[in-house]
Parts: C-alpha cells; structure tokens; sequence
C-alpha cells in the first residue's frame, strides 16, 4: 500500500517575514518553472505554516516572491480543507461580505475586523502543473482571499479603514518583533 506524504515533512521551516518588509507589499512573479525547487518550497511552507501555528501561507512570507500558497484551513462547518496553489487567480467573490476577526502571521499576536465575502474561488496550479478549482466558504473562503492578497502586495490591514488600521499599526510598532523592525 502506498502512502502519501504528509505535507511539510520533508520541508524545513523557515523564518516568517513581518510587517515592514518590502517583499511583503510587492506583487509576487508567477511560477515558470515547476520542478523540485518548487516542490521543496511548498514542502517549507507548509513546514513553517504548522511550525507557527497557522492555516495559511503565502510565499512572500518566507521571502520568496512567488505566486504560491498552501491552506490547511477549517470552514465554518469544520470541515478541512489541506492543499496548495500555485499562480493562483482569484475569479469569485461571492455571497455576504462578512467582518470577522483575521490574523496573519506576519504580524504575530494582532488581529482586527476585517471584511471579507464568505465564498470564494480560486484557480491555479498544482506543483506538478495540473490546473486545479478550489472553493471556499466562511473562514476558508477569508483564507483564500487573505492569501491571494499576499501574493498582490496587501495585507489585511491594508483591508482596513484608516482609524482602525492606524490602530494595528501602532500596536504593532509596540510589539517586540515591531520594536526590531
């Protein structure tokens, strides 16, 4: 019987990239090569993604700027969703926008309200080159959008009116990894 691989295994975990950053804000280039280096960096991500506690990860996180992010997200059914993307296009938004509590690991220990619709579908690539569709709904579909804007150059407090975003940001510049920055 063969097994399959449990993601991030074999991967090694990586230094988070954090607010600041310019990688963080750029877009990200497309994925012209799919062989091993690509393979190893979605193996990193998904290794640095469980090493921090997350259920997302883009690229640009670990500071390479490619358009590739893994998922190992619940929805609001609990139902897991455990996967990768590579070039991903986000081509639906749909359903009620919903303001929930959103986080990212590039800014560790702050959350806000953040605005997003509750289903969402992506397309894009697997590391093999296969074409893949990846449906989201409530904190899944947030997922998908959280990390297709990574790969656009935005954060989620990017998301936010000025008030509450210059409110993050201040608690983040009171922050131990803010101070370093």
């Amino acid at each position: 019987m063969r097994h399959r691989s449990i993601p991030g295994a074999r991967g090694r975990v990586r230094p988070l990239t954090l607010l600041g950053d310019a990688t963080l804000h750029a877009p990200c280039r497309e994925v012209t090569s799919f062989g091993p280096e690509l393979t190893a960096l979605v193996e990193d991500l998904f290794a640095t993604m469980y090493a921090a506690r997350g259920v997302g990860l883009a690229a640009n996180q670990v500071g390479e700027d490619l358009r590739v992010f893994v998922y190992d997200c619940p929805d609001d059914e609990d139902v897991r969703h455990l996967g990768h993307v590579v070039n991903p296009r986000l081509v639906s938004v749909d359903g009620v926008a919903v303001r929930g509590p959103e986080g990212c690991l590039s800014l560790p220990g702050l959350e806000a309200g953040t605005e997003r619709y509750d289903e969402a579908v992506v397309e894009g690539f697997t590391v093999t080159g296969e074409p893949v569709t990846v449906r989201g709904t409530g904190f899944f579909a947030r997922c998908l959008q959280h990390e297709c804007d990574h790969l656009d150059g935005r954060l989620y407090v990017d998301r936010l009116p000025d008030r509450r975003r210059r409110r993050v940001l201040r608690r983040a510049a009171r922050t131990e990894w803010g101070r370093r920055g």
